[in-house]
């Protein structure tokens, strides 16, 4: 039997190596429903202060989200590392505010980071490999969001993810961080993870 830590490395390459073989035009077309699909839940409605992330080329891009949630005047905040394994949310005020950082992602200019305390955020847009129906999420290894998460008492976590990232278990630790819902084109589990 595996151990519990390759198994995740070998789930997690696959399904990276699956999201990176979808074509720019199909990313683009999935990202813009899925995030059209959470602008009309009431989590985003209700939600004052929401936590993205900047994505990377493979990654759902949510530029959209960003440009919905500067119209909607809601603070926005995305990660800013701080040291390994530990990240804190930094606001972003307008898509001026980004610059290219560390390993080629987006981050706040300097002179411009105003950081926000977890507990202040409202709903967490989640980045992973995979997710599974009881709220279980494989993320990409650096362990940034297990031991941010838990500090973000007060805020619905959240995944949008392509259809093939769902699935019914994935394998799990004690200290991996639960999500309360993922969000795909086909299925949604705002109703069935509490």
């Amino acid at each position: 039997m595996l151990q519990l830590k390759e198994q995740k490395k070998i789930l997690r390459r696959e399904f990276l190596a699956k999201r990176a073989a979808i074509s720019h035009d199909e990313r683009d077309r999935i990202s813009h429903e899925l995030i059209q699909k959470f602008l009309a839940t009431e989590i985003y409605r209700e939600a004052k202060v929401i936590m993205a992330y900047a994505s990377t080329p493979d990654e759902l891009q949510l530029n959209e989200l960003f440009a919905a949630c500067f119209k909607d005047e809601k603070i926005l905040a995305i990660p800013y590392i701080v040291s390994k394994g530990e990240m804190q949310a930094v606001e972003v005020p307008s898509f001026d505010a980004l610059e290219i950082g560390a390993f080629n992602i987006l981050t706040v200019k300097s002179e411009l980071r105003n950081f926000i305390e977890p507990a202040q955020i409202d709903c967490v847009i989640i980045p992973g490999a995979a997710f599974d129906l009881n709220g279980g999420r494989l993320g990409l290894g650096g362990g940034y969001y297990d031991k941010f998460l838990p500090l973000a008492v007060n805020a619905k976590k959240i995944a949008l993810a392509y259809d093939f990232q769902l699935v019914d278990s994935l394998p799990t630790e004690e200290h991996d961080a639960k999500i309360h819902f993922t969000l795909t084109l086909e299925r949604s589990t705002l109703n069935e993870v509490h």
